[in-house]
C-alpha cells in the first residue's frame, strides 16, 4: 500500500496516495525526443495543455529545454521566452490548473512561479544551479527532486552504476537532506529516481522492479518512464529500437507496475491512456494488490 502524503505546493495542498495523479508533459522545444517542435508555438502549447487537463491530467509540466542525450543547452533568456507565455496564458484560461515548470535554472523557476507555476520540477536534483535550493525555499512552492548522473552530453560515456536501487536511494536521501537544510520544507518535496537519466538501458529495469524499495525513504514518489529509450529498445524489431511514437503500450505496462509499487505521480506524454491505466492499477492497489 502507498503511504498518504499532503504535498504543500504553496497556495494549496495536494493529497498524494489515495489515487495516482497524472502529470501531463508539454514540451515547448524544437528538439524533444518525443514531440519536438509540435508545441513550440505558445498558443498551440496552451491549447495542448488544456487538452491534457480535459483528459484527466492533475498537473501540467511545462518545459523549455530538452534533456535528451546530446541536446544543446538553452540560455536562460531563451528558456524564459519559450515557457513564460505558456504558463501565463494557461493560468489565465484555467486558473485552477496546477502548473509545474520543468527547469534546472533558478531564474527560470522564479519567473515561472511569478507567472503562476506552483511546482518546480528539477531534473538535476537542485545541483546544476547552486541558487536553486535557496530559490525554492524562498518561493515556498512544491518541488520535484530528481536523480541524475552527469550531464546529458556525458551519459553515453558514464561507467556502470552498480546497484541502481542502492545508489539512487542513497543519493536521493542525501540530496533531500541538503534541500531541507537549505530551507525547503519536507512537505514540499517529491522525489523522482530519474529513469534514463544517466542510467544505462539494463539499469532501468532493476530500478523499476524494485521501485517499492524507494518508499522506505519516506517521501512521495514521482516516476517518468513515458516513451523512454529503454522501453524502445525492449520493443525493438528487426534490430531497430521502436520509435518514440510506438512506445505507448510498453509505457503503460511500466506505469502500471510503478503504481503497484508505490508511485504517487506518473509523468507522461499520453495522458488519456495513462489516466485509464491508473484507474485500474489504483483499484488493484486499493484491494490490497
Amino acid at each position: 500500500m502507498r503511504a498518504i502524503f499532503q504535498w504543500n505546493v504553496g497556495a494549496r495542498v495536494l493529497e498524494l496516495g489515495r489515487r495516482t495523479l497524472i502529470m501531463g508533459v508539454v514540451n515547448v522545444t524544437p528538439d524533444s525526443f518525443s514531440d519536438g517542435g509540435l508545441h513550440i508555438d505558445a498558443e498551440k502549447a496552451v491549447v495542448y495543455a488544456e487538452q491534457l487537463l480535459n483528459e484527466g491530467a492533475a498537473i501540467i509540466d511545462v518545459g523549455g529545454e530538452s534533456t535528451r542525450p546530446g541536446a544543446l543547452a538553452v540560455s536562460e533568456e531563451e528558456e524564459r521566452r519559450r515557457v513564460l507565455p505558456v504558463v501565463r496564458d494557461l493560468k489565465r484560461r484555467r486558473p485552477d490548473a496546477v502548473v509545474s515548470i520543468d527547469t534546472y535554472k533558478a531564474s527560470v523557476a522564479r519567473a515561472a512561479v511569478e507567472f503562476g507555476a506552483e511546482v518546480v520540477n528539477d531534473v538535476s536534483g537542485f545541483r546544476w544551479d547552486p541558487k536553486m535550493a535557496k530559490t525554492l525555499a524562498e518561493l515556498k512552492v512544491g518541488a520535484v527532486l530528481m536523480h541524475t548522473r552527469g550531464r546529458p552530453e556525458e551519459w553515453r560515456s558514464l561507467p556502470p552504476i552498480g546497484d541502481p536501487v542502492l545508489i539512487v536511494k542513497r543519493d536521493l536521501l542525501q540530496w533531500a537532506e541538503r534541500a531541507t537544510l537549505a530551507g525547503i520544507k519536507r512537505d514540499r518535496l517529491v522525489l523522482d529516481p530519474g529513469f534514463g537519466f544517466g542510467k544505462r538501458f539494463e539499469e532501468n529495469y532493476p530500478l523499476l522492479a524494485h521501485f517499492n524499495e524507494l518508499q522506505k525513504m519516506g517521501f512521495p514518489l514521482l516516476a517518468g518512464v513515458s516513451r523512454k529509450s529503454f522501453i524502445g529498445r525492449t520493443l525493438a524489431r528487426d534490430g531497430k529500437d521502436a520509435p518514440a511514437a510506438e512506445r505507448l503500450y510498453g509505457t503503460l505496462a511500466a506505469e502500471a507496475v510503478l503504481i503497484s509499487k508505490g508511485a504517487h505521480i506518473i509523468r507522461t506524454h499520453d495522458v488519456r491512456f495513462a489516466v485509464e491505466a491508473a484507474r485500474v492499477a489504483d483499484a488493484i492497489v486499493a484491494s490490497g494488490g
